[in-house]
């Protein structure tokens, strides 16, 4: 960045360019943020400057965010704060994330807390999904768990995925597996597309099906 030579300005640009310098003063000593030089303010700037800073810090108090100096605060403001990270503490037990204190909760929060998680343990175990503890369900919860579960089961051998347990379908289930993998086998092989197994087939589907295996390419 080149330097800024100030007498090769005007005493117009000077002007414009100390007002510009004075603006972004006053917009760093109230934003916080930037390195601000409160001497330069004018009384009332500095007035409003500190009724930012003063409200920038309750608000950093209040979410548990930021620089917060607690000595600032009046009675008030921090009564608002303890109510604020009371607040704060029970929505995180409730959504189970955060910085949870069950030890802050009133019994009602407690309940609700507790019934949060319920959900999402349930939740968790009809979806499959990790963090699921069979053993907090309730006994029709278990049973809805359970026919989910086999639901998924089937559709993921119906799907040929690796998760499939055979071994949980019913007599009547695995009949069907294998017989629409008979008619996918025997598709494949008709029409000379797909994944075929000849020696699946049988002597009749044999004797429709043309043999490829010995055609020249």
């Amino acid at each position: 960045m080149k330097s800024c030579d100030h007498s090769k300005l005007s005493d117009a640009e000077r002007t414009a360019l100390a007002v510009a310098d004075h603006q972004t003063n006053v917009a760093a000593c109230n934003d916080g943020f930037r390195t601000c030089d409160p001497s330069r303010l004018t009384p009332s700037e500095a007035r409003e400057a500190t009724v930012a800073e003063r409200v920038r810090n309750l608000s950093d108090c209040k979410d548990g965010v930021g620089s917060c100096d607690p000595s600032k605060l009046t009675q008030a403001e921090a009564g608002d704060v303890r109510a604020a990270r009371h607040q704060r503490n029970a929505s995180d037990c409730r959504d189970g994330m955060g910085l949870c204190d069950p030890s802050q909760l009133t019994q009602a929060e407690t309940k609700d807390a507790e019934f949060a998680e319920h959900q999402r343990n349930v939740t968790n175990c009809r979806n499959g999904w990790n963090d699921c503890n069979h053993s907090k369900l309730t006994v029709l919860e278990a049973r809805d768990v359970k026919v989910e579960e086999h639901q998924r089961n089937l559709s993921d051998c119906k799907a040929g995925r690796e998760t499939c347990e055979y071994g949980q379908l019913t007599e009547m289930e695995a009949a069907a597996l294998v017989n629409a993998e008979h008619r996918r086998n025997y598709q494949a092989c008709l029409k000379g597309a797909g994944y075929c197994d000849r020696s699946r087939l049988t002597p009749s589907e044999l004797k429709a099906t043309p043999d490829t295996s010995s055609v020249p390419r």
